[in-house]
This record gives structure tokens, C-alpha cells and sequence, in this order.
């Protein structure tokens, strides 16, 4: 769940109300493919529960990695605007919070403290990500594009107050209860 945790470090409690509040929890069977590569996004995914697959076309829809509890799914494409590089489909049941473009577009462009920190949040996010990746390369290793890193803490250092690593943890918790007491 580490990856959400760099987000949610970032975000205040009324960002998180927010995303809850306009956010649609949603189960996802499995074989569902939640995103198909070269297709349009309508949301940001954050996967609260169960395993997902990604996989590439141009490598014969070959298995890249799997996206775990705590993954946010979607980023690339809401920051950039381009389509999927990668289709997701479910593994197993899964619990997805699935937050609308256009709600969180608008949301972004009326709250400018919102904004500075979702941004702040995915830039850190997306960075954590590309550093796994090049570690990974330069381990020459058979690992998964996508697969967590061995120690879940090691992202929770990149979160903002360092001095308090279980804060953000504490936050998904939280979203976590909020989402299944609904």
C-alpha cells in the first residue's frame, strides 16, 4: 500500500473528505479490465483491495507487474492527457475508489491549495516510481516492472514529515473505514 501513502501524505483530511465524498467505491470481478490501453480514462483509481494485472501490448499483451492495495491507477494519463500505455484487468476481486476526471479537473481548477498539493503528491509519486524502475534496470534483474519494493516503509520516507511516517498509513486506514462503512 505504500504508493497511495506518498498521496495521501501530501493531501489534508478535507482533500481526503472530498475524494470520498465525490468518489464512487466500486467491486471489480475478476477479468474485468478496469483500464484498456489506447482507450480514454474517465477517472483516477486508487485500488483499496485485491490484485490487478498490467500488461503491454507491443509485448504480445505480455504480464509487465501487478498493482497491489494502495496502487493509484490512472495518474499518467490524468497529469499528461495522453491515453494508457497499459491495460489493467483484475486478478482476483477488487475494491477500487474510482474518483470522476471531470469532478477532480473542476475540484483542481476552483481549490488552488488542493491543486498545489495533489500535484505535489503525484509528482512525488510518479518520481518514487521512476526511481524503483531505473533500481530495478540497474540491478539487472528478472522483476516485474511494477513490483513493490521489499520494504513497504522505503516510500513512506519520500512522504513529506518524515518525523511522522505513520501518518499517511493512518490515513488509508481511515479511508479504508469510511469506504466500508458505507
Amino acid at each position: 500500500m505504500s504508493k497511495v501513502l506518498v498521496i495521501l501524505g501530501e493531501l489534508s483530511d478535507r482533500d481526503i473528505d472530498w475524494m470520498l465524498a465525490n468518489g464512487t467505491r466500486t467491486q471489480i470481478l475478476p477479468g474485468t479490465t478496469l483500464i484498456t490501453e489506447g482507450q480514454p480514462l474517465d477517472a483516477l483509481y486508487i485500488v483499496l483491495d485485491g490484485t490487478l494485472s498490467v500488461a503491454v501490448s507491443s509485448l504480445g499483451d505480455k504480464e509487465i507487474g501487478k498493482i497491489i492495495s494502495g496502487e493509484v491507477l490512472g495518474e499518467m494519463s490524468f497529469v499528461d492527457g495522453r491515453l494508457p500505455s497499459a491495460s489493467v484487468t483484475a486478478i482476483e476481486e477488487c475494491l477500487i475508489l474510482s474518483i470522476p476526471r471531470r469532478l477532480l479537473t473542476e475540484k483542481l481548477e476552483q481549490d488552488v491549495l488542493f491543486s498545489l498539493r495533489f500535484y505535489r503528491a503525484i509528482t512525488k509519486f510518479l518520481s518514487s516510481r521512476l526511481r524503483g524502475t531505473v533500481k530495478r534496470l540497474g540491478d539487472d534483474s528478472d522483476y516485474l516492472m511494477y513490483q513493490e519494493p521489499d520494504d513497504e516503509r522505503a516510500i513512506g520516507q519520500n512522504v513529506e514529515n518524515p518525523d511522522n511516517p505513520d501518518l499517511a498509513e493512518s490515513r488509508f486506514q481511515w479511508l479504508l473505514q469510511r469506504l466500508k462503512g458505507n
